[in-house]
């Protein structure tokens, strides 16, 4: 069973102003790291709204539905933008991690990677940040617990910003782990470790700025291992940022290409030991369009050969 990566060209047609980061040249860039790989792609489905509804209030759904423009810009908050191509890609995004989840919890491939724009984690309940509008891993885990019936699913997120939108979306929900690592002091400002979650299932790892592989990776093997392990999760998700990179320009993390290769590997190893290799991940940030490339070879390469 190769690894699935779901994918739309509706993610091209999400249009951000000149100059923005998070814009359509990042998809090119994944592409071209994809390349050359193994896989079997599929295209996103258009996300439902009963699954966003799991994760956000229906006054902010209806608002970003009302906010989508039928031509030009809106702006949403500071940094999140709307065109007229957004809403739909902001569903496939959706659409893609939850079809992942189906896919791979129906045993038609052990591993999924939903290569979407925009990103998601910022998301929170009721609130448009940080680019991003919709929770897609936050989503995709309710997905498996409501409608496919898990008891323990368990989120990674390793961007160099802290998912502060996953942790307000699944703050009360004790059937997920909720792990973290980030640069602080970074925007959001958030992650401190004090942030546990309701019932203690929540987990921040605040890394200093200009840390290096070699920190994340001790940090990683003391903390986030031995939690994965013990929690044994039976789905592994993870929110997969690649602006922890040496070379990314919105953060001061030192992580090199053979990081995210490490990493990878290790926590499909994990996978493999509790959740029988399920693993679905799901884009996230990564800004130095070189070092996405180089980075999500490695990402999904590592997927591809650990079997």
């Amino acid at each position: 069973m190769s690894v699935l990566v779901f994918s739309h060209p509706d993610g091209l047609l999400h249009d951000t102003p000149k100059g923005h980061p998070e814009r359509v040249e990042r998809l090119h860039a994944v592409e071209q790291g994809l390349s050359g790989l193994a896989f079997t792609r599929r295209e996103c489905p258009l996300g439902n709204w009963d699954d966003v509804l799991r994760a956000h209030d229906p006054d902010y759904v209806a608002k970003v539905r009302d906010a989508a423009p039928e031509t030009d810009r809106v702006q949403m908050d500071a940094d999140t933008w709307m065109s007229p191509g957004t809403l739909n890609a902001a569903l496939r995004a959706v659409g893609g991690a939850c079809a992942a989840v189906d896919a791979v919890l129906a045993g038609e491939a052990r591993r999924a990677f939903v290569a979407t724009r925009p990103p998601g984690h910022h998301a929170e309940r009721n609130k448009s940040m940080g680019f991003c509008l919709f929770g897609n891993v936050a989503i995709a885990a309710l997905r498996a617990l409501d409608h496919h019936g898990l008891k323990r699913v368990a989120i990674v997120d390793f961007d160099v910003h802290h998912g502060n939108g996953t942790q307000d979306i699944l703050w009360e929900e004790p059937r997920c782990l909720f792990v973290t690592s980030q640069q602080m002091p970074l925007w959001p400002g958030t992650g401190e470790t004090n942030q546990k979650g309701a019932h203690g299932q929540i987990i921040n790892i605040p890394l200093r700025p200009n840390s290096d592989g070699a920190a994340m990776r001790a940090a990683y093997q003391q903390q986030v291992f031995p939690a994965l392990r013990a929690y044994s999760p039976q789905l592994l998700l993870i929110s997969a940022g690649f602006d922890a990179h040496e070379r990314d320009p919105l953060a001061e993390l030192a992580w090199t290409t053979a990081d995210y290769r490490w990493l990878t590997e290790e926590l499909v190893q994990i996978a493999d030991e509790t959740a029988g290799g399920r693993v679905v991940s799901v884009l996230e940030g990564g800004y130095d369009l070189q070092a996405l490339t180089e980075a999500v070879a490695a990402h999904v390469g590592a997927m591809t050969k650990v079997e």
